[in-house]
């Protein structure tokens, strides 16, 4: 599974950056630790679990589980017998035993380039005590779940660390989804309050927030589902000073000027409406009247290992949302441990994860991963492109980022503008950088390492999903050798295999169905409410198995390569293509700045290529350039791969959360007028476009 010894060709190494992993020194010792966390995981894990804080220690093995449904019902245990609360081991035991209370738990970096504020360990703790002591004042308590829908603000963080400080289960959902989306994640996980703001900034366009919040608390009622109380922050408008407080007019939470105004191209100002809010006094409350009262300790909710933590939901874009379970201690351990060694954590670090804790990067990786380690983290609340395509290096500049995690939507989005936005900022201060969501494609790796890291920062390339948890193949910077757009090698804990249609394990180099053969502490328990989903999904089609949904190659050196959702896999003549590999073939050439492959039915071939391009800036679509393209390819990966179909696509359809709705392509591609359910999409104008924009030939 393991190379017995790190490639020496075809690979990167580390840079200036970081010659040497602290945690991990080498790929000899990466090895010697990877087979100890699989041949013994009660040591491993338990030698982790040392420090952290446990009311009551765990009894009997570290993990236990079925993963075979023919053996009776799939479930996965860890610690079990133990209690903690993870509120407690993220926030109390920084300030109390590792005296990190003054340590800027958070910058806080507003749409708005002069909007910034800072919280320190003490501070964030102080604010989660309070805003327990409120929930438990609007009567929940332990096991009751809690819809959170907010922008990227501190208070997002206090709000979910107070829920798991007294044992309730958050249920976040993305700031972006419609009422309707908001509407059925509270129904599934029957949430017994909502909370909310009244609104953000994303770039100029306003988000009318609790505007949304009230649609979906009305849908929930004409469901027959009252939610009986919603707290709401008030974001954007400005505080009136020594105004009377009265339920129609709840105060602001800070005096924001700079989301009031903003500098026209002319350098006169203009004012920026805030959002008028509705206002239910016999559901509505005020965050910050509620906070004023409350007492700023809370004793926690002690919780055992295997208490649910939080619920979240898949995007949708492929069906019906799952509501993924994820528990106490294994979730916290993995974090944790992953967060630590992937980005080589530091004590004197600036971290920064550009995600939005409405998924579950933002949940591992911004919230609880970070704050278990003590870390300094930026939560940043705007875009990368405003109010210009430098933001994101102003930020990295200005907090003196050392370690950086971003999706390859953004890198590619910033390829565009070319190198210039990016070298007017030094980024010096730049140790690791990592990317996240979705596999990316060489070219756009090779500029995120040449362009933005200046060959000086290894870049983690990370695979995992929101039921993972956390990293389970990823690269560990200066420990294992890279290569552009590989994932590498499994996390520790984890045992990866890659079968065939037949449910065999294949061996060496080859390609397949990806599967775990072992749980990982962060592992998801279930599917909220429909157990029975979780097991069908997962384990049904190779029992013993967990399985993942994606299609993954292992090249001769042992390295993984996730080669896309295996319903994203084509069958051309008998023979089975990655979109994956395709995109990337068409990203190397210098006038596409991001593609997107689907298949589209033949009549001889079963299945043929429909590729859609978004050219670089300047750049025209033109029979020459499209004959350029399927050269590439067909040099690339061969003449069975040459696209029938090339697309000019100026955008394309993403959900909120930036990844292409690849149903949404194949339904255009075969003009097929009904789309089906478009609530995750970001931008709906962009379909009209393409519909008109279709291949001729393509009927």
């Amino acid at each position: 599974m393991i190379p017995d010894k790190a490639p020496k060709e075809d690979v990167f190494h580390a840079g200036g950056a970081l010659k040497k992993n602290a945690h991990v020194p080498n790929f000899e010792n990466y090895k010697e630790l990877y087979l100890k966390s699989i041949e013994n995981p009660d040591e491993f894990w338990g030698d982790i679990a040392k420090d952290f804080y446990w009311k009551s220690k765990h009894t009997g093995q570290f993990l236990d589980y079925n993963f075979d449904v023919k053996k009776g019902e799939i479930y996965i245990k860890c610690m079990e017998g133990a209690t903690t609360n993870i509120c407690y081991n993220v926030l109390d035991r920084n300030v109390h035993e590792r005296k990190l209370g003054d340590k800027v738990a958070f910058y806080w970096e507003g749409n708005e380039p002069g909007d910034v504020m800072k919280v320190t360990y003490r501070e964030l703790l102080q604010q989660v005590c309070q805003f327990a002591n409120v929930l438990k004042s609007q009567g929940v308590k332990k096991g009751d779940r809690v819809s959170i829908y907010m922008p990227m603000v501190v208070e997002l963080v206090v709000a979910m660390l107070a829920c798991v400080r007294i044992g309730a289960v958050h249920s976040i959902v993305f700031a972006g989804f419609s009422a309707e989306s908001l509407c059925d994640r509270i129904l599934n996980s029957q949430c017994s309050l909502l909370i909310t703001a009244d609104g953000f900034y994303r770039g100029d366009k306003l988000i009318n927030l609790k505007v949304i919040a009230d649609d979906a608390l009305q849908k929930c009622r004409d469901r027959s589902f009252p939610v009986q109380r919603c707290i709401m922050l008030k974001h954007l408008s400005k505080e009136v000073e020594a105004a009377p407080l009265v339920s129609q007019s709840p105060p602001a939470k800070r005096t924001c000027p700079d989301l009031q105004q903003e500098k026209q191209k002319d350098g006169v100002k203009k004012i920026r409406p805030v959002p008028q809010v509705p206002w239910n006094p016999e559901v509505d409350q005020c965050w910050r009247s509620l906070l004023s009262g409350a007492s700023d300790e809370c004793e926690p909710e002690w919780c055992d290992s295997e208490d649910p933590l939080f619920i979240l939901y898949t995007s949708g874009s492929t069906g019906k949302p799952k509501g993924v379970l994820h528990t106490v201690s294994g979730y916290m351990l993995y974090v944790a441990t992953t967060f630590k060694l992937v980005f080589d954590y530091q004590p004197d670090d600036v971290y920064w994860c550009t995600a939005d804790i409405g998924w579950i990067t933002g949940h591992s990786y911004i919230t609880y991963g970070p704050l278990a380690n003590g870390a300094t983290s930026v939560l940043f609340e705007g875009l990368p492109t405003y109010p210009d395509v430098s933001r994101m290096w102003e930020i990295v500049d200005k907090y003196q980022v050392t370690k950086f995690y971003t999706a390859p939507t953004a890198i590619r989005l910033l390829m565009k503008y070319g190198s210039e936005p990016v070298q007017k900022y030094n980024r010096e201060s730049l140790k690791v950088l990592g990317t996240v969501g979705e596999p990316i494609n060489p070219e756009a790796w090779q500029w995120y390492y040449s362009v933005v890291g200046e060959k000086r920062c290894p870049v983690v390339d990370t695979f995992w999903q929101t039921e993972t948890g956390g990293h389970v193949l990823t690269p560990l910077p200066a420990a294992t050798p890279m290569k552009p757009g590989s994932a590498t090698f499994p996390f520790f804990g984890v045992v990866p295999a890659i079968l065939n249609e037949s449910g065999e394990e294949l061996e060496g180099p080859c390609e397949g169905y990806l599967v775990f053969k072992q749980p990982w502490p962060g592992v998801m328990r279930t599917v909220y409410g429909n157990h029975q989903r979780f097991e069908t999904t997962y384990f049904k089609k190779f029992p013993g198995y967990y399985v993942s949904g994606d299609g993954c190659r292992r090249d001769k050196d042992g390295y993984y390569w996730i080669t896309g959702r295996m319903d994203d896999m084509l069958n051309v003549s008998g023979h089975l293509l990655s979109t994956a590999e395709v995109e990337s073939a068409l990203g190397e050439h210098a006038a596409v700045a991001e593609a997107a492959v689907v298949s589209r039915l033949h009549p001889v071939k079963g299945e043929s290529l429909y590729c859609f391009v978004t050219l670089t800036d300047g750049v025209g679509f033109n029979r020459t350039l499209e004959a350029e393209l399927k050269k590439q390819v067909r040099e690339k990966i061969g003449a069975i791969a040459t696209p029938d179909f090339i697309q000019n696509a100026p955008s394309l359809p993403k959900t909120r959360s930036g990844k292409i709705m690849r149903r949404v392509l194949r339904k255009i591609a075969r003009n097929e007028q009904d789309l089906g359910d478009l609530s995750t999409l970001a931008d709906s104008s962009v379909i009209e476009q393409l519909f008109l924009n279709r291949c001729c030939g393509a009927v």
